[in-house]
């Protein structure tokens, strides 16, 4: 009898703080709901992993613990370090920040970030507690919608930003609003990360190769009961149904407006 496909949860995660903006509220989580919710990781049994120790274990067809899951982070914003740390620290559970470089203040800043940033300094002490940092882009664009030249500076100046700032080039790579396509994925695989994560609210599969991982969306609405269900991928289609049809029917306007572009002389 073959082994069943092993399928992981991978936790998204934006902001942790008490007083988001109204740009950040929807998708950000109380520092106490987040605390329960690594209760509910510990009490369930579960392992968490970096991104890089999962898709390094599917790569080389190496172990997995009983009940992997991933906790990331998306953008940067300083609750991670503020709230989200000390908290993981707690229950040693490392954990995955991708970071949008040109929203962190200092001197790469493009501006245009929704809440208040990290800083440098808590990346790198972020990093040495043990938190993978992956890249997120540099201004935080929708990918797909980019000329190539553009695309790849994105991608290739988030990467050069977090070398030099946190003293290893990242592994891991994130697409801004979960966004991607087949050159997307070519370019960040060209660029030397070696696997990205989408978004798509299902549990993460091998076979979704290493470049398209899907994750599900945590967020001030979900409730703990809530969050048991869908780490457990039950009641994922009550949870996400509507996300779905949207992420759908989006795709459809996206794939017409790269259409319109690439016939379009100087698209």
């Amino acid at each position: 009898m073959s082994e069943r496909p092993r399928l992981v949860p991978i936790l998204m995660y934006h902001a942790v703080t008490v007083a988001p903006t109204p740009a950040t509220r929807e998708l950000s989580v109380p520092p106490e709901a987040f605390a329960e919710q690594l209760a509910v990781l510990a009490d369930g049994g579960f392992t968490p992993l970096t991104t890089a120790a999962l898709a390094a274990a599917w790569r080389g067809g190496g172990p997995l613990p009983d009940r992997p899951v991933l906790i990331t982070f998306d953008d940067g914003y300083e609750g991670v370090y503020r709230h989200a740390l000390p908290a993981l620290t707690r229950y040693g559970f490392p954990a995955t920040l991708f970071v949008a470089t040109g929203w962190l203040p200092g001197p790469y800043a493009t501006g245009g970030a929704p809440d208040t940033m990290l800083d440098w300094d808590q990346v790198r002490k972020l990093a040495a507690a043990g938190v993978e940092i992956g890249g997120h882009s540099h201004s935080h664009p929708q990918l797909d919608g980019l000329g190539d030249e553009r695309l790849r500076q994105e991608v290739l100046r988030c990467k050069e930003i977090l070398a030099e700032e946190v003293g290893a080039p990242p592994e891991s790579f994130a697409y801004p609003f979960g966004h991607s396509s087949r050159r997307v994925r070519h370019t960040v695989r060209g660029l030397g990360f070696r696997q990205a994560l989408a978004v798509g609210n299902a549990l993460a599969a091998r076979r979704q190769g290493p470049y398209a991982l899907a994750r599900l969306t945590v967020r001030r609405r979900t409730g703990t009961e809530e969050f048991a269900r869908i780490v457990e991928g039950r009641g994922l289609v009550r949870a996400f149904g509507r996300d779905r049809v949207f992420t759908k029917g989006y795709a459809v306007v996206r794939r017409s407006q790269q259409a319109v572009r690439l016939c379009t002389p100087g698209g």
